[in-house]
């Protein structure tokens, strides 16, 4: 199965932060599945390191007052483009993040403080019928592949 998985995720160094977080279970999904690397805020023409961006209402603000909500949006249509190229069905991605979170985001209060919501990616990708699962749910992907 082809999966598309936040590039982070994998290690890349395509964070806000200019890292990146290789999740324990990468090789396990490797061994099983074509894994395929995105990054919605690279696709989007952002660089790598970037100003802190969190979700506000529908937008994306970055911590200076910038808003940078096209740069997710083209981001989001690439990688849809991405998943429907290769027939994904289901995508692993950056909990919390403004455009991978997947049921919670930060707040737009640069306060650490979460709030229920859908990053642009993670949000275009549920309306396009991909199953969108945070790092910490690949078992729960991997059984939902299962059965």
């Amino acid at each position: 199965m082809n999966i598309l998985v936040s590039a982070c995720l994998l290690g890349v160094e395509c964070r806000y932060n200019g890292r990146g977080v290789l999740i324990p279970q990468a090789e396990e999904l490797l061994s099983r599945h074509h894994l395929i690397p995105v990054c919605p805020e690279i696709l989007g023409g952002l660089a790598t390191p970037r100003i802190p961006a969190e979700r506000v209402g529908t937008g994306v603000i970055t911590r200076d007052g910038g808003d940078v909500t096209a740069a997710y949006e083209k981001g989001a249509g690439e990688v849809l483009k991405l998943a429907q190229l290769y027939g994904c069905q289901a995508a692993i991605l950056k909990e919390r993040s403004p455009s991978c979170g997947s049921g919670q985001v930060y707040d737009g209060t640069f306060t650490g403080t979460l709030t229920e919501g859908d990053g642009v990616c993670a949000a275009c990708l549920k309306e396009h019928g991909i199953r969108v699962y945070g790092e910490s749910q690949v078992g729960r992907l991997l059984e939902d592949i299962e059965r």
